[in-house]
């Protein structure tokens, strides 16, 4: 598999990069999505590979294609609409790996989910990084994730070929439903990122869904409440 950035001829010298995936909450794409939207970071550039995943779709009057990177001044999102074949993402992720550390970004962050039942404390969130990455502002201060959790999917193979590579990364595993879409995960997230990396963004939108999710999630569970109270009175 070769993997191609189009166009070839840019340059992310310097620059910070922020990727997340389809995981626990869903937690790492919809923080992703969520700041290139607000933001109003431009698309620079497309990720290209032999096992790019059949598909697109339409938003905003252009073409959504699998994998796009995003730049807002300083900082680069990858975005990743559908995650490649099962059988070929760790060829995928580990070629992306070896692509941002040979293209001269500054470091990565990663966005993932982890789930809320392991939580022990008020922290909303647990930080896992390379050898490589020294935290910096209230980074140098967040708990760590314990030792023998297991970190499982893309998160973990870009973090693995990092350490390997000497590269500085750094992970933020926000605590999520591990049943459902969690909105606030993702806003947890973002209020990390934006305080470490000096921006701003409206989260106010994204906790309003998180309250019509709950809100549906509790009338449900009434319903079904009401379905058995029925069947077994």
């Amino acid at each position: 598999m070769v993997l191609k950035i189009i166009p070839e001829s840019i340059s992310f010298k310097d620059l910070s990069l922020i990727t997340g995936f389809h995981g626990i909450g869903a937690t790492g794409y919809w923080t992703v999505k969520y700041l290139i939207q607000k933001m109003k970071a431009e698309r620079v550039a497309f990720v290209d590979s032999d096992i790019i995943a059949p598909m697109t779709s339409n938003e905003g009057g252009r073409l959504v294609t699998p994998y796009e990177l995003f730049r807002k001044e300083n900082l680069v999102f990858f975005n990743v609409e559908a995650p490649p074949y099962k059988s070929e993402d760790m060829i995928f992720f580990k070629e992306f790996s070896d692509f941002v550390a040979e293209a001269g970004f500054k470091e990565a962050a990663l966005i993932g989910g982890l789930d809320s039942r392991l939580k022990i404390d008020k922290s909303t969130f647990r930080l896992v990084k390379t050898s490589a990455y020294q935290p910096e502002k209230k980074l140098a201060e967040a708990p760590l994730l314990e030792d023998g959790q297991i970190i499982v999917g893309p998160v973990a193979i870009i973090l693995n070929r990092f350490e390997a590579l000497g590269f500085p990364a750094y992970s933020i595993l926000s605590y999520a439903s591990a049943d459902r879409v969690d909105p606030r995960a993702a806003a947890a997230v973002i209020n990390i990122l934006s305080e470490h990396y000096g921006f701003e963004v409206d989260l106010a939108p994204l906790l309003k869904g998180a309250d019509a999710l709950d809100s549906e999630l509790s009338v449900r569970n009434d319903q079904i409440k009401r379905q058995g109270e029925h069947i077994y009175t």
